[in-house]
């Protein structure tokens, strides 16, 4: 049996439709605000690593949900629960044949494979309706290649307004304020970018030195078409005591010919010039040699002699490669676990030694800036994918403030949202083009580098990694429209994000203790943190990567979180107990 709703209704109930025959099933499925049903189909079954389940499929505008039932009236919730936003490709499996209907072959359905990598496989009757299935799927999952607005505008519009409007949470103004621009005779903010014409993939403000922005318009106009995409060297992070700084931006467009650019020496020189400390500026670059030399065929390249800044390359592989590496980790770990074989394919897979080297290059930022008070200068080919690794991995390390759960918000904001990170073309959000080259994990290996971090210091963050993993999978449900979109000007300029769709960060700061650490100590933060990027000490996450594969046990797993749950709560009262009494001795010391 098939039901198709009208996907303009907003029912509570998916029980509640025309059909009488269906009013005598309700499956009390809460939707949220403009989440309507589209499609149910019953007669399917899962096939999992446990064996095959007969249930029904719902489909509504924002998820598929997998319904355990015999086919009578009564169907239990099943932990099967997929935003749309998280798939990748719908695939037909089987064809319909006579032999297939008498024998009830399995291998007729359809397969959804997800973008963290997540599969899931059904089974059909020959007689089911797979084709709306899978047309329903299709057609919500990829809106924009459907000309369908995505799930976060519709969601907004019938959603009441949250009391933390997440989207106030990052001003720059007020974040370069924190680092002391303002006050500062070396530094100052320019507004050249207000109406996003100097650069359309950078903030509409940024920092430069005062003694560029005293060169005046016409030098920063030439400084830009020396730089991919016009993305100058600008401010990222400074120590206001030592002036140590790090600055972003993109390769630059040497070419064959080698090009130089007067006003690019001045404006590094300037940069370095604003720390007393800094004997000459040195510049990571995040590529490999071999692909930076490469990029000259292409029109970019690299700084070559450049009199007052030394050059290093870290070695780190491109979108391409980490979208392999990761697909090739992930098969180690789903859908099971070739134990004899597990650690060879790992290594294999050299996701660990991508992991590494971005770990090694944070680490080599952080020591120049804190141990040498080095100013440094981080770019990769255009600055919006490895660049904003390094720099998010060591501002983490350095500033403390940036390990609180506001602070980390503030980060990716700054880092990632605001300096042009490709979230719609790296994610693929509402595009059903699942072979789309330009698509890579690039923030979730970001994260995974942070877990590490997390790992080595775990009392030195406020939040855990169920953070993380929130976040990455809000990234892509899109239903916030904090990561929708490919750069600030086209998500709240072009598409007024702000004004027509929720922030994700009103749910994580109206929701701060789900992701609160209780071990976090504040007056240990406050301390650079050095990370040991030892391959021996680095680990998979597993709590993310591996958490639909049953087989694989860990902290997270629901054997291990029900037995414990009792034991989890009492440690996390004392721990509160603890901190608090500790609060209390520090403030009457104080």
């Amino acid at each position: 049996m098939s039901t198709n709703l009208d996907d303009s209704r907003n029912s509570s109930d998916i029980g509640e439709t025309p059909n009488s025959s269906m009013l005598q099933e309700p499956i009390d499925i809460k939707l949220l605000a403009a989440e309507s049903v589209i499609w149910t189909e019953k007669n399917v079954a899962y096939i999992g690593p446990f064996g095959k389940f007969p249930g029904k499929v719902v489909i509504t505008r924002y998820r598929m949900v997998f319904l355990v039932g015999d086919g009578g009236k009564h169907y239990e919730r099943w932990k099967l629960d997929v935003p749309l936003g998280h798939v990748s490709k719908v695939e037909k499996v089987g064809g319909q044949s006579r032999s297939a209907a008498m024998r009830g072959d399995d291998n007729y359905g359809f397969i959804v494979l997800c973008k963290d990598y997540r599969t899931y496989k059904f089974a059909c009757l020959p007689t089911s309706n797979r084709k709306n299935i899978c047309d329903s799927l299709n057609r919500y999952a990829f809106p924009i290649s459907h000309n369908f607005p995505l799930f976060a505008f519709v969601h907004a519009a019938e959603s009441p307004r949250l009391m933390r409007d997440g989207w106030k949470i990052y001003s720059a103004e007020r974040e370069y304020e924190r680092l002391g621009i303002p006050s500062s005779r070396l530094w100052e903010m320019v507004d050249i970018n207000k109406d996003y014409k100097f650069s359309e993939t950078y903030p509409r403000v940024f920092v430069i030195p005062k003694a560029t922005v005293e060169k005046g318009k016409a030098f920063l106009k030439k400084l830009g078409e020396y730089r991919s995409k016009e993305r100058i060297p600008v401010l990222s992070w400074i120590d206001q005591n030592t002036l140590a700084s790090i600055s972003r931006c993109s390769q630059p467009m040497t070419g064959l010919a080698r090009k130089k650019c007067n006003e690019d020496e001045i404006h590094l020189t300037n940069i370095m010039n604003a720390n007393a400390n800094c004997r000459e500026l040195l510049i990571l670059d995040a590529r490999p040699a071999v692909n930076a030399k490469l990029n000259k065929a292409k029109g970019g390249g690299y700084e070559e002699n450049y009199t007052t800044a030394s050059l290093t390359f870290l070695n780190i592989h491109n979108i391409h490669v980490v979208r392999d590496s990761l697909k090739r980790m992930v098969s180690t770990l789903l859908p099971r676990v070739d134990e004899k074989n597990f650690y060879k394919a790992l290594d294999e897979s050299k996701w660990l030694h991508h992991v590494q080297s971005i770990l090694e290059g944070a680490v080599k930022a952080v020591f120049n800036v804190d141990t040498e008070k080095q100013s440094i200068l981080v770019h990769c080919s255009d600055g919006w994918d490895r660049t904003a690794q390094l720099t998010s991995l060591a501002m983490i390390q350095l500033d403390p403030y940036y390990r609180t759960i506001e602070g980390f918000i503030v980060l990716i904001e700054k880092e990632w949202c605001s300096f042009g990170h490709k979230f719609g073309e790296r994610v693929g959000h509402g595009d059903d083009s699942h072979g789309d080259g330009e698509r890579s994990p690039i923030f979730v290996q970001f994260f995974d580098c942070l877990w590490q971090i997390m790992r080595q210091f775990p009392w030195a963050f406020e939040f855990t990694q169920d953070l993380l993993m929130y976040i990455l999978d809000e990234m892509y449900s899109c239903r916030y429209g904090t990561f929708l979109f490919n750069s600030e000007k086209i998500r709240l300029l072009d598409n007024k994000c702000a004004e027509t769709t929720i922030s994700l960060w009103s749910y994580v700061l109206e929701n701060k203790k789900k992701f609160t650490n209780p071990m976090f100590r504040v007056r240990k933060t406050k301390k650079v943190l050095y990370v040991n990027p030892s391959f021996c000490v680095l680990q998979v996450w597993v709590d993310y990567y591996a958490r639909s594969n049953p087989h694989v046990i860990t902290p997270q797993h629901e054997d291990i979180q029900h037995a414990g749950h009792q034991f989890v709560n009492e440690r996390k009262n004392l721990m509160e107990e603890i901190m608090t009494l500790e609060e209390s001795v520090n403030n009457a010391a104080d």
